[in-house]
């Protein structure tokens, strides 16, 4: 779907924690609860960098062979070429084709290339390497684990659908990522997104203001567990008429 996003509400997405945003998303009721997400096989690198949020850009990527052609900086090229077509901040996406992972898909020359062009973030099937040089200019990288070094690298396909963390990421897809995990945003609620986390989090901060105040009851917890559902409900029911 063709809908375009302002930048500043892909700023006000990323004011938010991935599962935030993840609990709004269930309450339009788009899709599966238990769908859209990635696994726990994809891990922050950083985890203390503030939330992710832009547009997939997709990518294949081995190492154990070398290539018939073209090494992984050849392969850069096409990409950054193609962050042109993306309607929004860019986030490399990559799946290791070798199983098991033979060597790193990035390190720091790939990101730093990658930043430079406007790139919000890079997320791997497989592993990474440069942590620390990487972490020092603040590109947010999540992977499958790190190994030393880079094999045969190179990039075999651009923009076509990646399987990550198992589930399928097509080109362009928005995405929304922090230390909690990945998952895809349906782009036609993304713009509703932000007020939404700020509802359900007021909502939800009805529970938690009342067991942070004192000494509380089961009796106390269950009135104020009923008033945060009822705003949570109400929330839901506007939000799935929209």
């Amino acid at each position: 779907m063709s809908i375009a996003l302002s930048a500043a509400t892909l700023d006000a997405l990323a004011k938010y924690d991935t599962p935030t945003v993840c609990n709004v998303i269930e309450l339009f009721d788009v899709r599966p609860r238990h769908q859209g997400y990635m696994n726990d096989s994809i891990k922050a690198c950083f985890p203390k960098l503030p939330p992710m949020v832009g547009f997939a850009v997709t990518a294949t990527f081995r190492s154990m062979q070398p290539p018939r052609g073209g090494d992984a900086y050849t392969g850069m090229k096409d990409q950054v070429e193609a962050f042109a077509g993306v309607p929004g901040p860019p986030v490399m996406v990559f799946q290791d084709l070798d199983q098991p992972c033979v060597s790193a898909t990035f390190g720091e020359v790939m990101c730093t290339v990658y930043k430079s062009f406007g790139a919000r973030g890079l997320i791997t099937s497989g592993t990474g390497r440069d942590l620390d040089q990487v972490e020092a200019f603040d590109f947010p990288v999540f992977t499958n684990g790190s190994i030393c070094s880079h094999g045969y690298c190179h990039m075999p396909h651009l923009n076509v659908p990646v399987t990550v963390g198992g589930i399928c990421i097509e080109p362009h897809v928005l995405l929304h990522a922090d230390r909690n995990g990945v998952t895809t945003v349906p782009i036609e609620i993304a713009s509703e997104i932000p007020d939404a986390c700020r509802e359900l989090m007021d909502a939800e901060q009805i529970i938690l203001d009342y067991c942070r105040q004192g000494t509380p009851t089961v009796a106390g917890f269950a009135e104020a567990r009923k008033a945060s559902q009822s705003a949570i409900d109400a929330l839901g029911k506007r939000l799935r008429r929209q």
